[in-house]
């Protein structure tokens, strides 16, 4: 375990503003640089005992107000960043390598999403989106894709859920329990002006800036992916890329509809849902056809006009 708390230290960044013990990474690398025993000591019970002590699992919320909004009376126009303990995340590091070793050789986690995950980023999504698109273009097809975004993406994590998914998945037992008891009763204080500063309880799920969240959110939300005869579903952490093929974009069209429908009914077993502000709709064309008329058909989801946009990012 001393060559994963280095490497967990490798990745961590030394001006990363610390948690409510305000101790920065740069200590904790002095330290281990010092005597690799301590920290070794501090978390090797943790790992073998399948357990994450209540008392590493508080965090100060810093209030930020979110730049050009019109108006700051809604807690919508502001956005929290959660500090967590570094030696929290140094652990968390540690347990977060393990069990997307063992998630990935268990099928846990799917071949088509691409955020969040070593060896994969922003561009291979985009090098696979354009190669699914490009193929059927080829015999002629029609091309469309549909963008979905996942509301609260980190809030959808129930604990119940994933440690079900986990242990029925053949997760060994002590990352399982890690895992449980990491999501079990938090607390974070809020941080602004006029602030009480009393932690408040946090029960529902994965905290934000915890290098294993975005993983097990992937985890929980495996279920939504399906196979899309003559397209493809692509997603990238919270957001997902429906593409659809035929030999019309009105057939697209109809086509992503109810796909949406499907992505949609699946989403409502797990507690997720789509935020209909950022849906997005784009009909894909050739090189020979960026002279033609535009496909201006637009897709219409649960009562929502969402007309093609000619570029997206």
């Amino acid at each position: 375990m001393k060559e994963e708390i280095a490497h967990a230290l490798s990745k961590s960044s030394s001006s990363s503003a610390p948690g409510p013990d305000g101790i920065p990474y740069l200590t904790w690398k002095w330290v281990n640089a010092s005597n690799p025993a301590i920290l070794l000591q501090i978390l090797s019970p943790l790992v073998s005992l399948g357990y994450h002590t209540a008392s590493l699992q508080v965090a100060n919320g810093v209030v930020l107000d979110k730049p050009g909004k019109p108006s700051y009376v809604s807690p919508s126009s502001f956005r929290i960043t959660v500090l967590l303990r570094t030696v929290s995340k140094i652990l968390e590091r540690i347990i977060a390598a393990r069990l997307l070793r063992v998630a990935r050789s268990k099928g846990l986690i799917h071949l088509n999403q691409c955020g969040s995950l070593p060896g994969l980023s922003t561009y291979d999504a985009c090098l696979t989106l354009v190669n699914d698109v490009k193929t059927p273009q080829r015999p002629r097809l029609k091309v469309s894709s549909l963008f979905l975004d996942i509301k609260s993406s980190f809030d959808n994590v129930d604990n119940p859920t994933l440690t079900r998914i986990l242990r029925e998945g053949g997760i060994p037992h002590y990352l399982v329990t890690w895992v449980a008891s990491s999501l079990g009763e938090r607390g974070c204080t809020l941080v602004f002006q006029g602030a009480p500063g009393t932690p408040a309880p946090v029960n529902v799920g994965a905290p934000p800036g915890s290098p294993i969240s975005p993983l097990l959110f992937l985890i929980c939300v495996l279920p939504l992916h399906f196979r899309i005869p003559r397209g493809l579903m692509l997603s990238y952490v919270d957001d997902f890329a429906l593409t659809a093929a035929s030999l019309s974009y009105p057939g697209n069209i109809r086509r992503l509809q109810g796909l949406f429908r499907t992505i949609q009914a699946r989403g409502r077993r797990l507690g997720v849902s789509f935020s209909v502000l950022k849906t997005e709709q784009i009909h894909w064309r050739t090189r020979s056809e960026r002279h033609s008329e535009l496909c201006l058909a637009p897709i219409q989801l649960d009562g929502e006009i969402f007309h093609p946009r000619d570029s997206l990012r």
